[in-house]
């Protein structure tokens, strides 16, 4: 998506990101392996798969990982975390146009970085890489807009000061648009409770890993800031506030 920059403009995060990203629950794994047939026989490709993330949680499991991300130093950074498993390799490629060889991978995955994507030119990708019976899976950790003071402010300080933030998360695709994504093919959806419970220093890591929040020298960084500040003080229980999400997941075939 080139009016976004998608492929880089998270290159100057990739600290915050590798360090205060949420990760995934297990519990969408056991879906996938309970409902779906899912087994570490399956090879998965982790496409859009930024520091490795949602690479790490297949590994531990036992699964052999192919991560595949175009953005240098968030694949430089998934290398560095995960190069002492023997399953995972990463490849410079898109979710267009990954690398991979013709009907090599079982399940084909992606984790918080579909809205990114061109969805039909993806498809067809998808298509090409997976064994005929082979699934694809699209998840990301939806954050709570509501339901404590803390999530609310949090939502009007990224209203008030973030960059494009309501163009990205307008690109977010609803149930509608997923089930029409799979067609014929859909196979099911499940939703996951999540959460992190942040420090100061960890929510402002959290913020800063987001690709709207405006960066040092920016007029709205410090006021940005200030305002993080007050929300966490006025907020915080036992020095952490609550970060909750949704886990959302969604499967099926390439039909």
């Amino acid at each position: 998506m080139s009016d976004l920059h998608s492929t880089a403009r998270f290159s100057d995060r990739v600290d915050d990101y590798v360090r205060y990203r949420p990760d995934y629950p297990v519990a969408l794994l056991e879906w996938l392996q309970r409902e779906l047939g899912v087994d570490r026989s399956w090879r998965v490709a982790d496409i859009g798969a930024g520091t490795g993330i949602s690479s790490k949680m297949f590994l531990d499991a036992g699964y052999r990982v192919t991560a595949v991300e175009p953005n240098a130093p968030m694949r430089a950074a998934a290398e560095q975390w995960l190069h002492a498993y023997d399953g995972f390799h990463a490849v410079d490629g898109t979710a267009t146009a990954t690398g991979l060889a013709d009907a090599s991978v079982d399940l084909a995955t992606v984790a918080q970085a579909f809205h990114w994507f061109d969805e039909e030119a993806t498809r067809r990708e998808f298509s090409r890489i997976l064994r005929p019976s082979g699934l694809a899976a699209i998840w990301w950790n939806s954050r709570r807009l509501i339901g404590t003071r803390f999530l609310e402010g949090y939502e009007a300080l990224l209203q008030a000061y973030g960059t494009d933030y309501t163009s990205v998360a307008e690109r977010y695709a609803d149930d509608a648009r997923m089930h029409a994504w799979f067609g014929d093919g859909y196979r099911g959806s499940a939703s996951f409770e999540h959460g992190q419970r942040l420090d100061f220093e960890a929510l402002r890591g959290r913020l800063m890993s987001s690709s709207y929040a405006p960066q040092a020298g920016h007029p709205k960084h410090e006021p940005m800031l200030h305002a993080l500040r007050e929300l966490f003080d006025a907020c915080a229980e036992h020095g952490t506030v609550s970060f909750d999400y949704d886990t959302r997941i969604f499967a099926g075939h390439m039909a």
